[in-house]
């Protein structure tokens, strides 16, 4: 019997014949939706004809689609069938129309199986190799690829599937940039969300339930179903998607179907849309959720109802902590996933939940405090939910080689892990690919035959980090931390106005070119305080006062505000101005210190900003807490210079180098 792996490799072998009229990065618009309509035609032949007859016995008119599907179904005996007369054997039958019977064929599928089709848009790439004349090779061949239920098992062809997701994805990253997450990022992020989970999942008749809200392709929910697979057989781990780009969706529907996998309440497995404007979940709760949502994701078209979900949000929920900016939506896929979380409460068997998220460098440390992000992260830290962050070499992703980061949020930490966060430090465990794809040029080794793939001499790291991980050591690549150690206050260091008063004839002219009526009070004024420099302000202000009151003159506040700004300057060797008990405020002079949480303000206040500034002082109605987390900081390592020598030595070499090299073009 053959394995999954020479099924896949038959089946990439047929994409050759698109090669002309298709480029390689294309294949996967023809071979994924053939795969599928390939597998279902074995399928159903058992029932074919019980089907054929039910629905000419049903297809009287009365009855709704929906009902029709459910009798059919039943008949097949499976979550979907076709009533057409065609299969795959009678397709050959008319080359020169296979077009429309192929159409035709596929409109006698269910309306589950109809829509995935849609969302293919497969009819484009029939008639595209009807015109290019291979449509009939193409169908030739998988006539010949027995995937009937008895060679093939659900398992299997699932695994088939899911092999020929990767490599039509990794083939299309290497040039359109798709979203894809590589397949050891997946596999360390299945390890990690479900470490230490295996009395949970060993419990009798355990049954847990999982959500993508950016499933993609289904990768990262193929991969959770095959740790289960490997790891823990008798476990039932019912798993969710959604996502709003048709092909991805497509081909993650086709993936469950295949696999018939059991969807636990009704409805699909996998929803199309927009998670945050149209959650196709909601009301519901999950056990464990994982996400590689795209990086940087404009959310200008959601923000009304984004925005309005967030006034109206509960106290508690996270939707209420804050909104990240409008260009970069990535922290809205968490919050999602939190509003989403069980609860805690062994007794009605509830254990809470697990989430693992991939993320850039940017929800680490964007905002500042009071800022969205910075809330955000605040009320995860605050609430514990943030065990760990594990921070992945660069030119990981086929799309991007910038640096990604797992986060680790639930509500259920183990006992040591309560009131902490790990921050693991991984950037340097990778091996170089031995072909680049796109901008992927570094892998975590997988060790040896994972997924029946030959890597003998491929070093096991994922299995290094998850170790790491699970070890909850501080060490050089492990740190631990209090959760209170990433948050501060931001405090502002106010520091006080100092004028310097005189009247010139331009100030005077420019003061009556505004005011012409206080003319009078102006010569009054000119007369008594004479044009030389003064700095005190305070004593200034005072004798104009004086003088107005005693000329009967009332000036609005404008007025006073207008010779003000006329009339002085800022100057170090000013008094202080008054206003009110203490002093004004120069906005100018105006500063700003992030205290760490753990330190008393006033302490740190005279420690390190007094000896400086001696006439500073804090306005604490300002005080704003926030949340950040700078990876680089707590893991960086000091590299001493070199030796003023070394480098004298270096530049004398050069210098020689480059006499030897001018002499042999001038002699």
């Amino acid at each position: 019997m053959a394995t999954h792996s020479d099924l896949a490799n038959l089946i990439w072998q047929i994409a050759d014949l698109l090669r002309g009229p298709y480029r390689p990065p294309q294949y996967e618009r023809v071979m994924l939706p053939l795969v599928v309509l390939r597998r279902f035609d074995c399928v159903l032949a058992d029932t074919k004809e019980k089907v054929l007859a039910e629905y000419e016995r049903r297809a009287n008119g009365k009855l709704q689609d929906e009902a029709l599907d459910r009798i059919l179904n039943k008949a097949a005996g499976h979550r979907f069938h076709n009533r057409s007369a065609l299969d795959f054997q009678r397709l050959k039958g008319d080359p020169d129309n296979l077009n429309k019977h192929l159409v035709s064929y596929i409109k006698g599928f269910s309306g589950n199986v109809q829509r995935i089709f849609e969302y293919f848009e497969f009819e484009n790439e029939i008639e595209r190799m009807h015109d290019a004349n291979i449509l009939y090779l193409v169908i030739k061949e998988f006539c010949d690829v027995d995937l009937h239920p008895l060679k093939v098992t659900n398992q299997d062809m699932g695994l088939v599937f899911e092999n020929l997701i990767r490599r039509f994805n990794e083939l299309a990253n290497e040039t359109a940039g798709d979203h894809f997450t590589p397949r050891e990022v997946i596999t360390l992020m299945t390890d990690l969300l479900f470490l230490d989970a295996d009395d949970l999942l060993s419990k009798p008749g355990i049954a847990m339930r999982m959500l993508d809200p950016a499933c993609g392709t289904g990768g990262m929910l193929a991969g959770a179903q095959k740790y289960m697979r490997d790891h823990h057989a008798d476990a039932t781990l019912y798993v969710y998607g959604q996502d709003y780009n048709k092909r991805a969706f497509a081909t993650a529907a086709s993936d469950m179907l295949i696999k018939e996998v059991d969807h636990n309440g009704g409805g699909e497995n996998v929803q199309f849309g927009d998670s945050f404007l149209d959650d196709k979940f909601a009301g519901q709760t999950f056990d464990y959720f994982i996400a590689n949502p795209p990086f940087g994701v404009d959310w200008k078209k959601q923000q009304k109802d984004i925005i309005r979900r967030h006034e109206k949000a509960s106290k508690d929920s996270p939707w209420r902590a804050g909104l990240p900016r409008v260009n970069d939506g990535s922290l809205l896929f968490l919050q999602h996933m939190i509003s989403k979380f069980e609860v805690v409460d062994p007794q009605k068997q509830k254990y809470g939940s697990r989430a693992a998220i991939v993320f850039s460098g940017s929800p680490l440390f964007t905002g500042g405090a009071g800022g969205g992000e910075s809330e955000i992260r605040r009320w995860i830290i605050e609430r514990d939910m943030l065990e760990a962050i594990v921070a992945l070499p660069e030119q990981m992703f086929y799309n991007t080689g910038i640096g990604t980061y797992i986060w680790i949020v639930t509500n259920r930490k183990a006992k040591e892990r309560k009131g902490k966060i790990q921050l693991v430090d991984a950037r340097e465990t990778w091996i170089q690919m031995r072909r680049s794809q796109g901008d992927k040029r570094r892998k975590i080794g997988e060790g040896p035959a994972r997924d029946g793939d030959e890597r003998a001499d491929e070093p096991d790291q994922i299995a290094d980090i998850v170790r790491l991980y699970g070890r909850f050591q501080a060490n050089e690549k492990s740190k631990i931390f209090n959760n209170q150690d990433f948050g501060y206050t931001r405090v502002t260091v106010e520091r006080a106005l100092k004028l310097r008063y005189q009247m010139t004839v331009e100030d005077k002219a420019r003061f009556l070119d505004a005011a012409p009526h206080l003319l009078d009070d102006i010569q009054i004024i000119d007369q008594s305080l004479g044009r030389e420099a003064q700095f005190d302000w305070n004593a200034v202000w005072a004798s104009v006062e004086k003088l107005l009151k005693k000329r009967g003159s009332r000036w609005k506040a404008a007025e006073e505000k207008l010779f003000r700004t006329v009339f002085t300057a800022k100057d170090a060797k000013g008094a202080a101005v008054k206003k009110g008990v203490g002093f004004e405020a120069d906005a100018e002079l105006r500063d700003f210190e992030n205290v760490p949480l753990k330190e008393d303000i006033e302490a740190y206040f005279k420690r390190e900003v007094l000896p400086h500034v001696p006439d500073a002082w804090l306005d604490r109605s300002k005080d704003k807490v926030g949340y950040e987390i700078n990876f680089n900081r707590h893991f960086y390592k000091f590299t001493p210079p070199r030796k003023l020598a070394e480098i004298d030595a270096d530049l004398k070499k050069a210098e020689d180098e480059i006499l030897r090299l001018l002499r042999e073009v001038t002699e």
